[in-house]
């Protein structure tokens, strides 16, 4: 098992009472680079990977691929962390070294812990309150969009298809006992206030 961690913006105190379990519980610790290792000392000696900062993909790939073969015998054996800053599902290397890992090991199996996102602590550093909706981007055009508090998610679908949307994911009340995710066909007609909605062109 490989799990990608979310380690928060940079903050030791900022990391989430899962992140230290996890990190206590694994066979080996991976991390990208110096902030995170010294975010991951406190609990666990990590073995810090190569992924430099460059827009050469070339480069990218062949650090990807190295990497990918140091953590995949943990993985295939036990509880691999991968630990990086902000979340694991926003803009990081972790979903493109899941890809060349199950290409390799497809035996391998993935999952996500959530850490503070780079949107959040932002909105906390500058003292913004967010109420309405807004666009986060790296310069690329926008092809996805995650709607929030989605009670009717058909409906909220087939507006949304009219827009070019075609895959769609749900999540009702994410992280407690009783949550659900629905794909596809299975989304229900109406959900709990607690639902959120992805959306992808």
């Amino acid at each position: 098992m490989l799990v990608g961690l979310g380690l928060g913006p940079g903050n030791p105190e900022l990391l989430t009472l899962r992140a230290v379990r996890l990190l206590k519980e694994a066979d080996t610790v991976f991390v990208p680079g110096r902030i995170a290792a010294d975010l991951v000392a406190p609990y666990r000696e990590p073995v810090m990977l190569d992924f430099p900062m460059t827009d050469d993909e070339h480069r990218i790939r062949e650090c990807l691929e190295s990497n990918a073969e140091k953590i995949a015998p943990v993985a295939l054996k036990g509880l691999a962390v991968f630990g990086i800053l902000g979340d694991p599902n926003f803009f990081s290397t972790f979903s493109r070294l899941c890809e060349i890992i199950a290409k390799h090991h497809p035996g391998i199996e993935f999952r996500t812990e959530p850490g503070i996102s780079s949107i959040t602590a932002f909105a906390a550093a500058a003292g913004i309150p967010v109420g309405g909706g807004f666009e986060v981007t790296d310069g690329a055009n926008s092809s996805s969009l995650i709607r929030l508090k989605a009670r009717h998610p058909k409906k909220i679908i087939a507006n949304l298809q009219s827009e070019g949307y075609r895959e769609f994911v749900l999540v009702e009340r994410m992280f407690f006992p009783d949550m659900k995710v629905y794909r596809g066909d299975e989304i229900p007609e109406k959900s709990d206030y607690m639902s959120v909605l992805y959306a992808r062109r």
